[in-house]
């Protein structure tokens, strides 16, 4: 289709820069659609308001390129300057700028040198901020209770992992499917290690002490995900040990880097998780016959050294005869030293029972008499002496009763409470004036406010039956009014004839009757 037509003199047809400027686009967004651009990435701007903009070029021309705000979260690469790169999109035009550009929909790598040399930058750049580094290494455990395996839940790789498990050592397995390859890769693989990170100790499903991350061999396209720095960056951060197990031996991702431990296949992995059980059990065994021999090598050594020390000791008859001796001759020489100490102590008491006359005894007892009888009179007086001195703090304690006697209390009291309900009847009636007094000003607002006061100014309240009528049309509809005056209430009644008539009315005094 040809924009313009050659038409000859004057028939050449006229257009606005408005209408040139929206053919333009009709003509571009129409006739290219969806397109496939390859280039080199230059200028990129990610905008504060969330669009991406940059810029695909070769050798001879640039494209403007931009991606909306909502279709960002949904690249699976970000555009890096340098890297050559396929943009899918719809190709759109500007009208009033007179430019067009591509709002690409889809990022992906051109070739396999590129994708190598982007990922040759993400490794420096990771490795840069520590990631890689072997000190945020976490140790395996050497058992783990529970197996947490991150992969595609059909294929062969899920199957030898359960099967090797099985083999080695049997475990609670907790399986999180995620896609392999592909656009959802990353995300998927990333919300994984942090979905069983999130998970609490006790829990249901159980929190794994061991994560695996798994997949199968395949092109550096197919394992291109788990280069991604949102699958790297989940790695590093996992507070579970983490074993990577992507591809085969030879093939590296960035996963491999950040992760605790690397396994060459899948297959590795399970083994590196668990040990074999019946080796357990075989070295259980050589490690208790090693202690059983040892600890029966260790009493015959103990058994031995006890044998020899023993030969050492003297007997114990040899240790005993000195003493048996001694003991021999100390009991055949009691008796005879007994008698010697009682003929020793009688002769004592002889001797001094010699020394003592009737009239020593007289004269000491005299002497204790005249002691007694002198101390006899000195306790009397002295007892004396206390009874008064307590009998003078008797009668001072019972006048103190006296003067504090309860009779003369409750007089007293009595006194005190006639005092109080005397001065208790004066404030009450006070107040009772008071309220009085309020209740009187009340009253008398009521009254100037009341609609009583109003009647008595001239007014007059209109009624049908209950309601209170406030418009003339309401007053035409009724059947019958009452009109209320200050002195009284007038009933109003209409006849048939009336009935539309405003101003003809049947009329009953009824006044000085009240509602």
């Amino acid at each position: 289709m040809e924009l313009f037509e050659e038409v000859s003199g004057d028939n050449t047809p006229e257009f606005t820069v408005s209408e040139i400027a929206g053919r333009v686009k009709r003509l571009v967004e129409s006739e290219l659609g969806w397109v496939r651009v390859r280039g080199e990435v230059g200028r990129v701007v990610l905008a504060r308001s969330g669009h991406l903009y940059f810029d695909l070029k070769d050798d001879r021309s640039v494209l403007s390129c931009m991606t909306w705000k909502n279709q960002v979260p949904t690249l699976t690469m970000m555009p890096e300057e340098g890297l050559e790169v396929i943009a899918e999109g719809k190709m759109t035009a500007s009208g009033f700028q007179s430019r067009f550009s591509l709002n690409a929909e889809r990022i992906v790598v051109a070739g396999e040198g590129a994708l190598m040399a982007m990922l040759e930058r993400r490794k420096k750049k990771l490795a840069a901020e520590g990631l890689f580094d072997e000190a945020h290494k976490k140790p395996l455990p050497f058992l783990p209770n529970v197996v947490g395996v991150i992969t595609s839940p059909q294929g062969v790789v899920i199957r030898d992992i359960l099967h090797r498990l099985r083999e080695r050592f049997p475990r609670e397995v907790v399986i999180w499917p995620v896609a392999v390859q592909g656009d959802a890769c990353a995300p998927e693989v990333a919300r994984a290690i942090a979905g069983f990170n999130a998970l609490p100790q006790g829990g249901s499903p159980p929190r794994p002490d061991l994560l695996i991350v798994a997949r199968g061999g395949g092109s550096i396209e197919d394992l291109w995900g788990f280069n991604e720095e949102v699958v790297a960056r989940a790695a590093a951060a996992s507070e579970i040990p983490l074993v990577s197990a992507i591809g085969h031996e030879t093939d590296t991702t960035l996963i491999d880097f950040a992760a605790d431990r690397r396994a060459p296949t899948p297959t590795a992995a399970a083994e590196i998780s668990v040990p074999v059980r019946s080796e357990l059990l075989a070295d259980l065994a050589g490690i208790e016959a090693r202690q059983s021999r040892n600890m029966a090598r260790g009493i015959d050594l103990l058994r031995q050294r006890i044998s020899a020390l023993a030969r050492h000791l003297p007997q114990p008859e040899g240790l005993l005869a000195d003493p048996s001796q001694r003991l021999d001759r100390a009991g055949e020489a009691l008796p005879k030293g007994l008698r010697h100490l009682v003929e020793r102590r009688r002769s004592g008491l002889v001797g001094a029972a010699a020394g003592l006359r009737p009239m020593l005894f007289e004269s000491r007892l005299g002497r204790e008499s005249q002691s007694l009888e002198h101390r006899t009179n000195n306790l009397a007086k002295g007892l004396r002496h206390a009874v008064e001195r307590k009998n003078e703090r008797l009668s001072a304690l019972i006048a103190r009763l006296r003067a504090r006697q309860p009779r003369e209390r409750v007089r007293q009291a009595k006194r005190d409470l006639d005092r109080f309900s005397g001065r208790m009847t004066a404030a009450v009636g006070t107040r009772l004036v008071r309220l009085a007094d309020r209740l009187q000003a009340l009253e008398r607002s009521r009254s100037s406010l009341g609609y009583e006061a109003t009647l008595a100014r001239g007014y007059a309240i209109v009624r049908s039956g209950r309601s209170v009528l406030t418009r003339a049309e309401e007053a035409r509809r009724a059947r019958s009014l009452e009109i209320e005056f200050q002195d009284g209430r007038l009933a109003v009644g209409r006849t048939r004839g009336d009935a539309r008539k405003s101003g003809t009315t049947g009329a009953r005094d009824t006044r000085n009757r009240r509602s």
